[in-house]
């Protein structure tokens, strides 16, 4: 920003005043959400809020039984918040990129982490990846979205979006893997030996692949256990 005097430094870093959608960007790293009536917000992500907002823990059966099941043996599957009323909502995580997508009668996948917000309009559950190689890189579980609505996500630096196709298979590495088209199901690829598995191999050592017609988003990122938030 420069040298400001405390008036100027105010102006320069305050957000926009804007009558905008139910998401919008300030800058390119925190969410402004213009809240109405209701949105699930990835737990711990609030930054400030205005207005008459309250924030609620999602409640352990308040998706159903089988998310709730699925919740249990997962730290990827999504933690929610609840935040209600009307106001304005700052949601940022951990100084990641931000970006919103709008979804219409679609469906996508993403890394659980990675959701910092999305509509209540949207249909969500927790998917689970059955491998042995998925359960050793934290990629067991993901969680799919679709419908018509807004979600926003994060990512470390810009997201790269690769298409896939049928004689043009993607294979990339899980811990920089974010998104991928709802429709698709990656299987897990382990070119390595038992020894690596339970060793310090690189991240080459295991590997997504993505077959069929479609898209999967990656970041220049490797979020491993120790890096990943919890919420």
């Amino acid at each position: 920003m420069g040298r400001h005097t405390l008036e100027s430094f105010r102006r320069h870093s305050a957000p926009e005043e804007r009558q905008g959608g139910l998401f919008e960007l300030e800058g390119e790293h925190f969410l402004e959400v213009h809240l109405d009536v209701l949105v699930w917000t990835k737990k711990g992500s609030m930054i400030a809020c205005k207005g008459d907002v309250k924030f609620t823990r999602a409640g352990m059966l308040e998706h159903g039984f089988g998310k709730a099941m699925k919740s249990l043996f997962t730290a990827e599957g999504l933690q929610l918040t609840k935040a209600e009323g009307r106001g304005r909502v700052y949601l940022a995580d951990r100084g990641k990129k931000v970006t919103i997508l709008e979804l219409q009668d679609d469906s996508i996948c993403f890394n659980g982490n990675d959701v910092l917000a999305f509509e209540p309009a949207l249909k969500w559950d927790i998917r689970m990846l059955r491998s042995i190689a998925g359960m050793l890189s934290g990629g067991l579980f993901n969680v799919r979205l679709e419908g018509s609505g807004m979600v926003a996500f994060t990512s470390h630096y810009d997201p790269l979006t690769l298409t896939v196709r049928p004689d043009r298979p993607v294979f990339t590495d899980p811990n920089a893997t974010i998104a991928w088209s709802g429709h698709l199901t990656p299987e897990f690829k382990a070119d390595v030996s038992a020894k690596t598995f339970f060793g310090r191999g690189s991240g080459e050592s295991l590997q997504m692949a993505f077959r069929g017609d479609g898209f999967v988003v990656v970041q220049p990122y490797e979020e491993t256990g120790g890096t990943k938030g919890r919420g």
